[in-house]
């Protein structure tokens, strides 16, 4: 059976001309609706899509949506989870948007979206976070979670290289780590399964760089290096040192790294600071430390001290902050200091962990819009974050919002932002209204309560000037 996609008249393509989209007024966007309840959220996301870009460019813009085949209906209609031709479309198109998709039971692809990831070399896993007012949160100032994760979406344990245990492959591997590799700490090499966690300095560079871009031009004020690297030197820490030389290295006249900072700060409260005063400031422990750690740190300060003629006198007070923390007090602070981040450069577990309990704050994953997109190529891929919830499929019943906030992360990453802006103040405007679907109805006093079709015709009825 022929899985090839129909493809809209009167549409053309995205094309990527010298490192930028080039998008047309008729763009074909080719897109998976979703299994379960992805039916019921893409026919209501849709039609928001459509009247926002209707009502800011009256009919001169205009999405020439293509559907492709991904998950439990392509495996109906053509015997595959993830049809050859969809993967083109993608490729050809450049960027498109899906629903949640099953993952498949037992052997075979281990997940769609990860597949997807990791076909088209998605490497940025975007997940913007922000609270808009009157969404039910478990926190009280939800208002203060304003943040954007940049997660790395290619390696770390994703890249799923183990093997399990007990098998001939796991014993192999463990032989080598013993026999080869004299490792010793392997608690139980007889019944452990095995993964490998690989963590590149071109993964680290190019998601770092997208970050600081992203920060700088949307005038973002920080960039936080999200790591464990305290335990996992070589990987993790090896990812915050990347990190920070690609900073230096690239965005030298646009960055300063907090440390830099506090050794430029020492020096404009006190003109007349030695070099080495200035160390025994930054790291009250210096007189602890072995002469070669002091030089280390002398050399830090020197270095520092050389960017006054770009960075001192104040003028370090206007680069972009760039800082790193450790993954698990970072849990806990973006709970009790959220206004101490802003964008957040992080591996791909790490992003995981964060990014579910961020939306937590915010209002749950029902409402979490993300994007999964390669700078370099141009493609990307817009997404619900959460799953199919298949008890509730076709009940008209479920959130639309994440996908469609995803797709107005789509329509601003197309450069059409004010449709995105128009989507997003659309939504606050309903939500503050109190007119939701049941997952918030339930929560707030005095709401009405919405199917999702009927949340989606809100929505379009409080478009800005509509």
């Amino acid at each position: 059976m022929s899985t090839a996609p129909t493809v809209p008249p009167g549409g053309e393509p995205i094309t990527l001309s010298g490192g930028k989209l080039d998008v047309p007024d008729h763009p074909i966007i080719p897109y998976v609706e979703g299994d379960g309840i992805g039916r019921d959220i893409w026919r209501a996301s849709s039609r928001v899509f459509d009247a926002s870009v209707e009502k800011c460019y009256g009919g001169k813009r205009r999405i020439a949506w293509m559907e492709v085949l991904a998950g439990e209906k392509a495996k109906n209609q053509t015997g595959e989870w993830m049809p050859a031709a969809t993967l083109d479309a993608f490729r050809k198109y450049l960027v498109g948007i899906k629903g949640p998709l099953t993952t498949p039971v037992g052997g075979g692809i281990r997940s769609l979206n990860v597949a997807l990831r990791q076909e088209l070399d998605l490497y940025v896993c975007l997940r913007p976070v922000r609270w808009f007012t009157g969404v039910p949160s478990p926190v009280k100032r939800p208002q203060d979670v304003d943040m954007v994760i940049f997660r790395e979406n290619t390696e770390d344990i994703y890249a799923g290289i183990e093997w399990e245990a007990g098998t001939p492959e796991v014993k192999k591997v463990i032989a080598w780590l013993q026999a080869e590799m004299k490792v010793k700490k392997i608690r139980f090499p007889e019944t452990s399964g095995v993964g490998i966690k690989p963590v590149s300095r071109e993964g680290t560079e190019r998601l770092v760089r997208a970050a600081i871009r992203y920060a700088l031009d949307f005038k973002r004020k920080s960039v936080h290096l999200v790591h464990k690297g305290n335990i996992m030197k070589f990987t993790e820490g090896a990812f915050r040192d990347w990190g920070y030389a690609l900073a230096a290295r690239e965005f030298r006249n646009d960055t300063v790294t907090e440390r830099e900072s506090w050794i430029l700060g020492n020096r404009e409260k006190d003109a007349g600071l030695s070099v080495e005063a200035n160390a025994e400031r930054v790291e009250p422990g210096y007189d602890l430390m072995t002469e070669p750690q002091r030089a280390e740190l002398r050399k830090e300060v020197e270095t520092a001290l050389a960017l006054w003629p770009t960075h001192g006198e104040g003028k370090w007070n206007s680069k972009l902050l760039v800082r790193d923390s450790i993954a698990d007090i970072t849990l806990q602070q973006v709970l009790t200091r959220p206004k101490e981040f802003d964008v957040i450069a992080t591996p791909n577990l790490n992003g995981d962990y964060l990014s579910d309990a961020l939306a937590a704050q915010v209002g749950g994953i029902g409402i979490a819009p993300g994007g999964n997109i390669n700078y370099v190529t141009g493609h990307a891929i817009f997404e619900a974050t959460h799953g199919t919830a298949p008890k509730y499929s076709d009940l008209d019943k479920v959130n639309p919002g994440s996908v469609i906030l995803s797709g107005a992360m789509m329509l601003r990453h197309l450069g059409w932002g004010e449709a995105a802006d128009a989507i997003e103040k659309s939504l606050e405007t309903t939500i503050g209204q109190k007119r939701v679907t049941y997952d918030f109805e339930r929560q707030m006093e005095g709401a009405k309560l919405l199917k999702t079709s009927e949340f989606a015709s809100a929505l379009i009825e409080n478009l800005p000037g509509a």
